[in-house]
């Protein structure tokens, strides 16, 4: 197959390009943007493939996306390009109602017409996978309820509002035209080349660095962490397994609460990183956890998201890997020995955000 993956220079993208070039015989055709998230570093261990190759496209960009098609003829798209960060969402909202829905209905639209210009051999191969997430659910009252591929919508940022709607396209796409598309929801993920504007890299970089690790609220808010290698592995068992028409849910079966996982960070930090000057083991009495600062709360910030992942599992056979005790560790070996990766994101202009975001926030007794 020859798969085109919009947003494969992200964090999630670029774990499936890897995980397709390094572990099946499938070719890539990568779409990017190329946005302040986006880094073509997250790719240098397959970029020297014969089965990769990269366009630094804009999908709201009509003609450029139509030259793609026709110029790289692809199998199957996966849909990951999206604007992602919730508070970039309630500060900017409009650069995500224009990427996550303009260009997921113009990405649309060029699919649906190259599809149906296919044979009828590869017409019938052809699938639309487009990759969400579990925002678009809201959030959870009980402390048990999961999230099905059945429960109601009910986002609550203009983060999650616009992927709902793109969600709502896509079925709509399939059930007008019967163009074959798939939809998969996902919990939160972390893992390496995370951006680090997101909460684990935040954490782990602040926390080397010396400086506060900000913490909304009382830290209550609990999300299931999926390691995102085990997240690439299910999209693509996804896009050439799953069933046409189908949504699956896809959880990594770790469910924390914020402040739990950013004292689990400390921890790991004070066993692998005893030499910095702001561990226990360097003299500093509170260690790592005394740099936590709880922060004014973010607004409509959702409780709980929980994912029930039984449907990938029992239909196509995905399982998680990683426990989230294996895969933060993973994590934060990972940041310790790519600090050259990090220091090449880190902007001024991420940084001028990092400010505005966190720094300036009001802090709670």
């Amino acid at each position: 197959m020859k798969i085109l993956v919009t947003g494969g220079a992200g964090f999630i993208g670029s774990a499936v390009i890897r995980h397709i070039i390094q572990n099946t015989t499938d070719s890539v055709v990568n779409v990017d943007k190329l946005t302040y998230a986006g880094n073509l570093e997250s790719l240098k261990e397959v970029d020297s493939s014969d089965r990769y190759a990269f366009e630094q496209v804009d999908i709201c960009n009509r003609s450029e996306l139509e030259r793609v098609f026709s110029e790289h003829q692809p199998d199957a798209v996966m849909h990951l390009a999206a604007e992602s960060h919730v508070d970039r969402s309630i500060d900017g909202p409009a650069a995500f109602i224009e990427t996550n829905i303009l260009g997921t209905f113009k990405l649309l639209e060029i699919a649906r017409s190259y599809w149906q210009e296919l044979g009828t051999v590869r017409k019938a191969i052809f699938r639309f996978h487009h990759i969400s997430t579990d925002e678009v659910y809201g959030d959870l009252e009980g402390t048990d309820d999961l999230f099905t591929e059945q429960t109601p919508y009910a986002p609550s940022s203009p983060y999650s509002a616009s992927k709902a709607s793109s969600d709502h396209l896509v079925r709509a796409w399939r059930r007008t035209y019967g163009f074959p598309t798939l939809i998969t929801n996902c919990s939160n993920n972390y893992g390496p080349y995370h951006f680090p504007e997101k909460l684990i890299p935040l954490i782990i970089l602040n926390a080397l660095d010396g400086k506060p690790l900000p913490v909304y609220g009382r830290g209550n808010q609990v999300r299931d962490w999926l390691y995102v290698e085990d997240h690439a592995r299910a999209l693509y068992k996804v896009v050439t397994e799953g069933k046409v028409g189908e949504t699956y849910n896809i959880g990594g079966h770790n469910e924390k609460q914020n402040i739990e996982v950013v004292e689990a960070i400390c921890g790991i930090l004070e066993d692998l990183a005893s030499d910095n000057p702001h561990s226990r083991a360097s003299g500093n009495k509170s260690g790592f956890e005394g740099l936590i600062a709880y922060v004014t709360d973010r607004p409509g910030h959702d409780i709980r998201y929980a994912i029930d992942a039984s449907k990938i599992q029992f239909e196509l056979g995905w399982v998680p890997e990683q426990t989230f005790e294996s895969g933060i560790r993973n994590t934060v070996e990972w940041y310790l020995s790519n600090y050259e990766w990090v220091a090449h994101v880190k902007s001024g202009t991420y940084q001028q955000w990092i400010d505005n975001n966190y720094i300036n926030r009001k802090v709670q007794p």
